[in-house]
């Protein structure tokens, strides 16, 4: 979910000049005389889906391949896979509503930091971005916005039902398939709908069929999976990352274990439909040594006794305080610093790893060397003073072997928990494609159009 929901962010970026020529166009049309009218594509229970919503979406997958047109599936089939993803979409903030999921405007405005920082943009730059390229920078913080809610809804639904037990974790760890190491795989899933009748299923096996062949006549797996594909990820080429093999559902892992780098199964029928794999690369596990570092700080933060200026000023005092006036530092972080950890053993943040304390004191920590005592520099805390006391590679095998033990297993019951729950929504919900070459085949005639 994490990893989709960064591809979805770079993507709203990638997409602001497509969605800036469909405006222009628009424009075209109007003062030409062409009024465009915008229409209801979808109805998805008490919510519909715009033409001018499908048109955006589009152009936005359609930008990010701008270098690569020729991956993307007839315009016909991409329009439908982007409303299913819209449909999907709809239906997983109706459901996050009724649950009474909250995102505030603090969670927002993270997000946009994020946004701007994968992109190298500071926020006001990312901002002049998007209102330059014509799209208004409130519709991107909706985007955003909806992200963070279908995030939260994830968290809701795998919280009860996702429990990881330490025999579990002792199982993993002496099993084959973990020693084994990582594979890097892509998959193609096409889709069995809830309560699939005997033709569904026969369709669903003829399009895994058809995949099977273009792959044969040279497709790349890539071009196939965006084409055939029902996943998520489809339209990221089915690209799954980097993997413990036991991570794998068991039942595809003899069959992985049968493939050379490059080479694609034969179609797999699992629960949830029929499915291909690709195994990309495979790789041994390593020893884990890990780096550590010993430092203590000085935190200032702003209140509402210390503006902002202020806390600024009360670092540069206490730097120069220690580094001219040879102060000790201890003292000066047990009467000065804000931080409630470390203020009275001296500022004293013991051994951790470089992440541990946030990742732009671990970047500080990485540059400066034992002994070394940093200028003030601000984080959302507050202005931050540092001095680094030491480092040292640890091996850390064992411990990293069981967070990544347990991390695989919540995740594999969490990817299942949750594939189950969007294929109950999708299946339970009223959806009604109202444009006739937007519908499947297959689509009921009852409203409830098939996932």
């Amino acid at each position: 979910m994490k990893q989709i929901f960064a591809l979805f962010l770079l993507t709203i970026v990638a997409a602001v000049p497509s969605l800036a020529q469909a405006q222009l166009l628009s424009s075209q049309d109007s003062s030409s005389g062409l009024q465009p009218v915008d229409r209801i594509v979808a109805v998805v229970e008490d919510d519909v889906i715009l033409q001018s919503e499908l048109n955006d979406a589009v152009a936005a997958i359609q930008q990010q391949y701008a270098s690569q047109p020729g991956q993307l599936p007839p315009i016909d089939v991409l329009r439908r896979q982007v409303l299913d993803r819209l449909v999907l979409m709809k239906l997983q903030l109706q459901r996050a509503d009724d649950q009474g999921i909250r995102v505030s405007d603090a969670d927002v405005d993270q997000a946009v930091q994020n946004v701007a920082a994968q992109n190298k943009m500071t926020p006001d730059q990312l901002h002049a971005a998007v209102e330059q390229s014509g799209l208004s920078f409130a519709a991107f913080r909706q985007q955003l916005h909806d992200q963070l809610v279908v995030q939260k809804l994830h968290q809701s639904v795998v919280h009860d039902s996702v429990s990881v037990t330490e025999s579990e974790i002792n199982n993993l760890l002496n099993s084959p398939s973990y020693k084994a190491g990582e594979v890097h795989l892509a998959h193609i899933q096409v889709s069995i709908p809830s309560g699939a009748s005997a033709t569904d299923i026969q369709a669903a096996q003829n399009k895994a069929e058809q995949a099977i062949a273009a792959i044969k006549g040279g497709m790349s797996f890539k071009a196939a999976a965006i084409r055939f594909s029902d996943a998520p990820d489809a339209l990221d080429g089915g690209d799954l990352g980097w993997r413990r093999l036991d991570e794998v559902p068991p039942a595809f892992v003899d069959t992985i274990n049968s493939l050379k780098p490059g080479e694609v199964s034969g179609i797999l029928h699992g629960p949830t439909g029929f499915h291909i794999l690709q195994l990309i690369g495979q790789r041994a596990p390593s020893k884990q040594m890990v780096t550590e570092y010993h430092a203590r700080q000085i935190l200032v933060r702003p209140s509402e006794l210390l503006s902002a200026t202020q806390a600024e000023q009360k670092a540069q005092d206490l730097y120069n305080r220690i580094v001219n006036k040879h102060q000790d530092f201890a003292k000066l972080a047990k009467d000065d610093s804000n931080d409630d950890t470390t203020a009275n053993a001296g500022g004293d943040m013991g051994w951790f790893q470089q992440g541990e304390w946030g990742s732009l004191i671990g970047q500080k920590l990485s540059e400066m060397k034992d002994g070394e005592i940093s200028p003030p520099f601000q984080s959302e805390a507050g202005w931050h003073i540092l001095q680094r006391l030491g480092s040292r590679s640890s091996d850390m095998t064992n411990e990293l072997a069981r967070d990544q033990a347990r991390q695989a297993i919540g995740n594999r019951k969490a990817d299942q928990a949750y594939d189950d729950y969007l294929r109950e929504l999708r299946s339970s919900s009223y959806v009604k494609i109202l444009v006739p070459e937007l519908q499947e085949t297959n689509d009921a005639d009852n409203g409830k159009a098939s996932s």
